[in-house]
């Protein structure tokens, strides 16, 4: 049937998402999701909105979660862009604000979408190396280029940089786009969201999946200075005027408006983080500084496939990358407590 494609089509190299299995007692580590439900009040929120009101079609602008999301950031609605989840928000960015004939900059080293999207919409990039301790180095960005795009955290490293290394770079590249991807920023990380007001060329995007317990509804968010959210309005206005559909407009609200279940859940799942950290190290692992909701962990005398696979068949699911430099590292999920003390104890089975 591939005689039917556009050209298009055939070049192209889907990002491949993590595993979904559908294996009865598995613990499932590999793609980031938060152990924890979502604010009770998000649930609320969902109930109350199923009924007569979902043969109308949703808000078009998500008025009321942008206000929402405005507040708490200290903005304004209108610096604020809503989409199906943080993928779509990154795909509309690169269509309307990344493409130009200077290339576009990336870590080799990061969100494997960036790649994707950059193909897609035929994008000139230069990845920029990581350094020797797989780690983000703002000197090295320091070349001709049309547009930045960092994850901060980093994945799948999950370190982070500080905000003042944040604002050098946006501050050193006036003249280009500078996207700052903080999918995990809750979990250890610091927004660069209050640098919006004095640097019109920052883009901040972040996503309700991980700290907010809502990948299942598909919310993400962008927030900058007019200009830029007005050519991401512009872009989903010719795509699709209604990303975002009722229910996921009112339970991303009220999680946001749960700011105690947000905290708590999050308290919990930093503290897992660091209890596994020094569980890994303290049986010879070597543990990346970590601000995510995962650590990327290694050991000297056993190859990452193998523990992938070790780990699998005791009914443990984590994520491995074979690619060059991180090929024997594990990205592991951050569980609830239970979860993270049966990967250890697959763990202590297999080394």
């Amino acid at each position: 049937m591939s005689r039917f494609w556009s050209s298009a089509v055939h070049d192209l190299e889907p990002y491949v998402a993590g595993e979904q299995p559908k294996i009865p007692g598995l613990v499932k580590l590999n793609t980031n999701e938060n152990p924890f439900g979502p604010s009770p009040r998000v649930l609320e929120a969902i109930a109350a909105a199923t009924g007569d009101r979902l043969r109308l079609y949703p808000d078009p602008s998500s008025s009321r979660l942008r206000e929402t999301i405005a507040t708490n950031f200290g903005l304004e609605m209108a610096q604020v862009f809503v989409g199906n989840g943080s993928d779509e928000v990154l795909a509309f960015i690169f269509a309307a604000l990344l493409k130009h004939d200077k290339p576009l900059l990336y870590p080799d080293i990061s969100y494997s979408f960036y790649k994707t999207y950059a193909r897609l919409f035929e994008l000139t990039v230069e990845e920029v190396p990581l350094d020797e301790t797989l780690r983000i180095r703002i000197g090295d960005y320091d070349r001709p280029c049309g547009a930045i795009i960092l994850a901060n955290p980093n994945a799948p490293t999950g370190i982070a940089l500080p905000l003042s290394e944040i604002e050098a770079l946006v501050a050193s590249h006036p003249d280009q786009v500078v996207v700052i991807d903080e999918a995990y920023v809750d979990f250890g990380g610091e927004t660069a969201a209050s640098l919006i007001p004095r640097y019109e060329n920052l883009l901040v995007v972040q996503t309700f999946s991980k700290s907010r317990s809502l990948a299942g509804l598909r919310v993400g968010f962008a927030l900058g200075q007019r200009p830029l959210i007005e050519a991401l309005e512009r872009m989903k206005d010719s795509f699709n005027s209604y990303p975002l559909d009722t229910l996921a407009q009112v339970a991303a609200t009220a999680a946001v408006e749960d700011q105690a279940w947000f905290e708590e859940t999050r308290a919990q799942i930093i503290a897992n983080r660091e209890m596994v950290t020094q569980a890994l190290e303290a049986r010879g692992f070597e543990v990346l500084p970590s601000s995510a909701n995962f650590v990327f962990t290694r050991h000297p005398g056993h190859q990452g496939a193998d523990l992938s696979r070790g780990l699998r068949e005791r009914a443990i699911l984590v994520r491995h990358f074979s690619k060059p430099r991180i090929s024997d590292f594990l990205r592991v999920t951050i569980g609830t407590t239970e979860e993270c003390h049966q990967f250890l104890s697959a763990i202590d089975q297999i080394i």
